[in-house]
């Protein structure tokens, strides 16, 4: 094959549900993948929460398409039996002076139409989750834990039987713009030399590397292209079942959600992200994902903050992520950007820059919203 109407540049739980989107939609969908296999990058490196849309801001599209995203998550979990598991989470306040953080988180999360949170004191959190410590709590219900891999499974799965194809050992080179799309190139690891296919869309889903790949687009414009920050998180864990049945939080952190407890399917418990800076230039190649042990200290008082009887020796590390964001240390948050051709000016292209977390919830939204700016620009005089 040598010409589809959609490439998809990025095989992680984003790129896989837009393809499935735009397969879906009666669309030839090719998804190139440098790696060995789908959702090797950041989709791989994360809590698998479900979170219900407590932090965005209002209006944004990080709020707005976590709801409808979780809605949309549950419902195709359920569908394709996906394990996960609407558990809840509580946000704490371990000190009186972050209680008024859980009245702003519950306001914000109204506003962004989470309609079953609750604000309990200290006595009725521990009452739910006997071992923490807080002095006020914010419930959340509908949060909750999904199999991310399996996620990824049951949507390649689906874009594949409306058409859709994977090619994994494929890196993107680059594209230039030509009559009615873009010619792209791509590296395959048993070809000589790159081939060339032309597309009517280019969707680039390629997390980390999202400014690289737009970079690498003869013809689109330079200034369209924000500037990547780039957070590490570190992640440990304990071997025993935790004693927790939900997932606890603290009040929010600059760049992140704080060291939270989540819980894998099978009870047992992990810990993190941490926020650390990292180069926002570095390559792929040099990122490090080695988890750094000298900072399990910090993660055990960050815990025991919350959970006081943690076992002494019980955390070991884990694993850890790298999140690609749009702000650095000490600013807002960004936004997520969604840009089709009404952002940028260039016909046949949706760049997705700043994906980062809730992006696994977000992803079969943001999916639809990559599959509505395509089909509004292909319509009868349509420019999206």
């Amino acid at each position: 094959m040598d010409s589809t109407d959609a490439l998809v540049v990025g095989a992680g739980v984003v790129g896989l549900a837009c393809a499935r989107a735009l397969a879906r939609a009666g669309l030839g969908v090719v998804v190139v993948e440098s790696a060995a296999h789908f959702g090797a990058g950041v989709s791989s490196r994360n809590s698998e929460v479900v979170h219900a849309g407590l932090y965005g801001e209002p209006g944004s599209l990080k709020a707005s398409l976590c709801v409808q995203g979780r809605a949309l998550l549950y419902e195709f979990c359920g569908r394709h039996h996906v394990a996960h598991r609407r558990c809840g989470k509580l946000v704490v306040a371990t000190r009186s002076a972050d209680e008024g953080k859980l009245l702003e988180l519950r306001d914000r999360g109204l506003a962004n139409g989470v309609d079953d949170l609750a604000l309990l004191t200290g006595a009725q959190a521990q009452a739910l989750e006997p071992e923490l410590a807080c002095s006020a709590a914010l419930l959340s219900p509908s949060s909750g834990i999904v199999d991310s891999h399996g996620l990824m499974t049951a949507l390649l799965a689906d874009a594949e039987a409306h058409g859709a194809l994977l090619a994994c050992h494929s890196g993107f080179v680059g594209a230039r713009a030509v009559a009615a799309g873009w010619q792209v190139q791509v590296a395959a690891s048993d070809a000589p030399v790159p081939f060339e296919m032309h597309t009517r869309w280019l969707v680039n889903a390629a997390g980390l590397d999202t400014q690289a790949v737009a970079a690498a687009m003869q013809g689109f414009p330079a200034a369209a292209i924000p500037r990547r920050h780039l957070a590490k998180g570190h992640y440990f864990a304990i071997a025993a079942r935790s004693p927790f049945s939900r997932l606890v939080y603290p009040t929010p952190v600059d760049g992140g959600l704080g060291v939270h407890l989540t819980l894998d399917l099978a009870g047992q418990a992990r810990f993190g992200p941490d926020v650390q800076w990292l180069d926002s230039d570095a390559a792929g190649a040099a990122l490090d994902y080695a988890v750094d042990a000298s900072r399990l200290p910090a993660f055990e008082a960050e815990v025991r903050r919350y959970w006081p009887r943690l076992p002494a020796g019980a955390m070991t590390p884990a694993y850890s992520g790298i999140r690609p964001k749009l702000s650095g240390p000490g600013e807002p948050a960004a936004d997520f950007r969604i840009d089709g051709p009404g952002a940028h000016g260039c016909a046949g292209v949706v760049q997705l820059f700043g994906i980062e977390s809730p992006g696994l919830t977000a992803s079969l939204a943001i999916a639809e919203r990559v599959a509505a700016t395509v089909a509004r620009a292909d319509g009868p005089g349509g420019r999206a």
